[in-house]
């Protein structure tokens, strides 16, 4: 296929994302009811970002235009793509990356998020069979040429073992935080408890931690955060809740709560489910180069960095850890 085609695949692949198709909506109900923590509203959340944020044949356009396309690749690799199953889809940017390049990739997809990459290959493929040539999943990554792998800080050193010795992408934990200044207008306040709170805050955009001013008042934002006071419900969210509320307590530490969510004050940047961490600051400017240079970062939300409400919307070059996936493989 030479590259228009593989765009025009995936525009068609957008549309069918965003249609009332039988199919796929049955295909959404299941993947919800095999992992409890992708809600109905969550799934679509996801799948709608990715139709309207990456499947726009105006935005494939525009994305690849900074790079040096070729139809094809002068010397085709197989890439095996490790993906990880923390939020619906998570991975469908690195198998975008590998389509669009025209390399071929074999795909080794989460337990917990297999159904939805699955089935939207199987879409591709039925719309042009020659996908079924470049696609593929396998349970074990064996032949491929490169490597690229997500995973937690301990599967990466498992990624490094076996995976060291190719040219690789591997990447590790990572969360986002939020810098606040206390002008923060509700309508703000709202938009900030959905990346903070979207994907029960599983996924590597979500925030974790808050920096505030001193003198803050969190009244304003324990307020807003009860329009996700529905998590109570979950029984999986209460249990977290629950543990994390009683281990404060029994602690004798300062936490503050609106009955749903849990904020205190830890100097940690990952925070459990339920819980959200935060620190003050006194200069914004040493606080920026600080968590710049760090590692774990993956978005700063707020007044200087991604607007609120975005966190979770990301772009086509929003690559995860700031590696350009696609620059990447156009190099092998």
């Amino acid at each position: 296929m030479i590259l228009q085609e593989r765009i025009a695949l995936l525009e068609n692949l957008g549309k069918y994302i965003l249609s009332n198709n039988e199919n796929w909506q049955q295909v959404k109900e299941r993947a919800s009811r095999e992992n409890a923590w992708f809600t109905p509203n969550f799934i679509e959340v996801s799948t709608t970002n990715v139709a309207e944020q990456f499947l726009q044949k105006h935005l494939l356009e525009n994305w690849i235009e900074s790079y040096k396309f070729t139809d094809n690749p002068n010397e085709v690799k197989n890439i095996g793509v490790v993906m990880a199953g923390n939020i619906p889809l998570v991975g469908f940017h690195d198998f975008l990356c590998v389509f669009i390049s025209g390399h071929k990739i074999t795909i080794k997809p989460s337990s917990k998020d297999e159904i939805l990459i699955k089935h939207l290959v199987e879409y591709l493929v039925s719309l042009n069979e020659e996908c079924s040539k470049q696609i593929q999943f396998a349970e074990n990554l064996k032949g491929c040429n490169t490597y690229i792998a997500t995973g937690s800080n301990n599967s990466s050193r498992y990624f490094d073992y076996y995976f060291g010795k190719y040219p690789n992408i591997i990447r590790r934990n990572r969360t986002s935080v939020a810098i606040l200044t206390g002008e923060e207008t509700d309508e703000m306040l709202d938009l900030l408890t959905d990346d903070i709170q979207m994907y029960f805050g599983l996924g590597c955009r979500n925030v974790t931690k808050l920096y505030v001013p001193e003198g803050y008042d969190f009244i304003p934002l324990l307020n807003a955060l009860k329009k996700y006071d529905e998590y109570f419900e979950f029984h999986k969210y209460k249990h977290n809740y629950d543990y994390h509320l009683a281990l404060l307590m029994m602690s004798n530490k300062l936490y503050m709560t609106n009955g749903s969510v849990i904020l205190s004050e830890n100097e940690a940047l990952f925070s459990p489910i339920s819980q959200v961490n935060y620190s003050h600051y006194n200069h914004v400017e040493s606080l920026i180069s600080s968590l710049k240079s760090t590692s774990d970062v993956q978005c700063i939300v707020g007044k200087y960095g991604v607007p609120f409400g975005k966190a979770q919307q990301p772009k086509l070059n929003d690559y995860a850890d700031g590696i350009d996936t696609l620059q990447f493989l156009l190099n092998l």
